[in-house]
C-alpha cells in the first residue's frame, strides 16, 4: 500500500474506472464493490465488471459478501484465481436487502458464523485476507472488540471498522471510541472509517483512535482529490490549493472516456450521471446543469456537455457555492491542539 489513505469499496460507486482515478489522485489503497458469494452469479455481467481489474494499479483487492462459510471460501478461491491479491469479507454493509438474506452486517448478530466464515476463507487461499464491519448490531449490542479478536485469531490480516452500527445506517455521526477500543484490542492494523471528509477530519480521526488508516468512502465521490489533499496535509500539515478548473476538466474527461468504454455505450450514459452529479452539484449553476445532463442519451453528447459546462466556468479553480457549515466539538479542539 503506498499510504494510509484509503477508498471505501461502495457499491455502484467503486468500479475499476473510479478506483483507478481515486489511486492516481493519491489513494493507497481501494478494495472493489462487494462480489456475491452465490456461484450463480458469478459469470452475470455485473458480477464479472465488478471483479474486473485489468489494468488496475496494485494490490488488487475484491471484496466478497454472503453467509454461507463454504460459499464464501469458494468465491474467494474463483477471485483469486482471477487475480485477486487480497480478499476483503464483507460484514459492514447495512442495507436492507443485504442484511435480510444475513449477509453484510447482518453476521454481526451472530458471532458462531462469523467464527465460521473467518476460518473457512483464511483457509481457502494463501493471500491476505481482511475484515470490514460495523461497531455492532445496534447501540445496545456493539460487539466490535470481539468481532476483532476473533478475526484476528482466526487469521485476518487487516480490520476496516466503520464507527456506526447497522441500525444507524449512515445516519448521525460516526464514533470513534470503539475503533480506538478496537485498536487497543488487536496486534493487526486497524483501519478507521466513517465520516472523513477533510484532511483535518483524517488527521483528528487517526490521532483520537490510535488507527493505522482512515477509509474514505461518500466523501470521495465527485471529489477524487480529497485522497492528495488528505495525503498532503497528513504529511505536511498544511493544504493543498482547490484544484484548477482545466485539471478538473481533464479529470473528467478521462474518468468519463474509461466509463464508457468499462460499461459499454447504453450503460455508460446511464451510470455515469450519478458521478458527474457529484462533481457538479455544488458549483455554480450545477445544479441546473445537472438536470439537463441527466436527459442527455449519448456517450458523446454527454461528454461534451461536461466539457462545455466546466469551460463555462469563470474562475481559474474551483469555486464552491457557501453551505453553512455546523460546528462540531472536534474540529475547535483538534484546531486549538494544533495551534499549541
Amino acid at each position: 500500500m503506498q499510504n494510509n489513505v484509503f477508498v471505501a469499496p461502495m457499491a455502484g460507486v467503486t468500479d475499476r474506472p473510479f478506483r483507478q482515478l481515486c489511486k492516481q489522485l493519491g489513494a493507497g489503497y481501494a478494495v472493489s464493490e462487494m462480489s456475491a458469494s452465490n456461484p450463480r452469479l458469478w459469470k452475470t455481467e455485473k458480477s464479472s465488471r465488478r471483479t474486473n481489474h485489468d489494468g488496475e494499479m496494485e494490490p488488487k483487492a475484491v471484496q466478497i459478501a454472503g453467509a454461507d462459510p463454504h460459499m464464501l471460501a469458494e468465491c474467494a478461491r474463483h477471485n483469486v484465481a482471477n487475480g485477486a491479491q487480497i480478499i476483503d469479507i464483507n460484514m459492514g454493509c447495512p442495507v436492507k436487502k443485504v442484511c435480510d438474506s444475513w449477509c453484510g452486517s447482518a453476521l454481526l448478530q451472530n458471532e458462531h458464523l462469523v467464527g465460521r466464515i473467518l476460518d473457512a476463507v483464511v483457509a481457502a487461499v494463501d493471500v491476505p485476507v481482511t475484515l470490514k464491519f460495523r461497531t455492532g448490531w445496534d447501540r445496545a449490542n456493539k460487539n466490535a472488540v470481539n468481532i476483532a479478536k476473533m478475526a484476528e485469531s482466526a487469521g485476518i490480516q487487516m480490520l476496516t471498522l466503520h464507527g456506526r452500527t447497522r441500525a444507524d445506517g449512515y445516519k448521525g455521526d460516526a464514533e470513534y471510541q470503539t475503533i480506538a477500543a478496537v485498536k487497543a484490542s488487536v496486534g493487526i492494523p486497524v483501519v478507521a472509517n466513517g465520516d472523513i471528509s477533510t484532511p483535518e477530519k483524517a488527521a483528528y480521526v487517526l490521532q483520537v483512535t490510535g488507527a493505522d488508516a482512515v477509509m474514505i468512502g461518500r466523501a470521495a465521490q465527485g471529489r477524487p482529490w480529497i485522497f492528495r489533499e488528505i495525503v498532503h496535509f497528513l504529511a505536511t500539515g498544511e493544504h493543498l490549493p482547490a484544484p484548477l478548473v482545466s485539471e478538473v476538466r481533464a479529470l473528467m474527461e478521462e474518468h468519463l472516456l474509461a466509463h464508457y468504454a468499462f460499461y459499454g455505450e447504453f450503460m455508460g450514459v446511464r451510470t455515469a450521471r450519478k458521478h458527474i452529479g457529484w462533481y457538479v452539484q455544488d458549483l455554480v449553476d450545477g445544479e441546473v446543469f445537472r438536470q439537463r445532463m441527466n436527459k442527455l442519451e449519448s456517450c458523446d453528447t454527454q461528454l461534451q456537455a461536461v466539457l462545455d459546462f466546466f469551460d463555462s466556468q469563470r474562475q481559474e479553480r474551483l469555486q464552491y457555492l457557501p453551505s453553512p457549515a455546523p460546528a462540531y466539538a472536534w474540529e475547535a479542539n483538534f484546531t486549538q491542539q494544533r495551534a499549541a
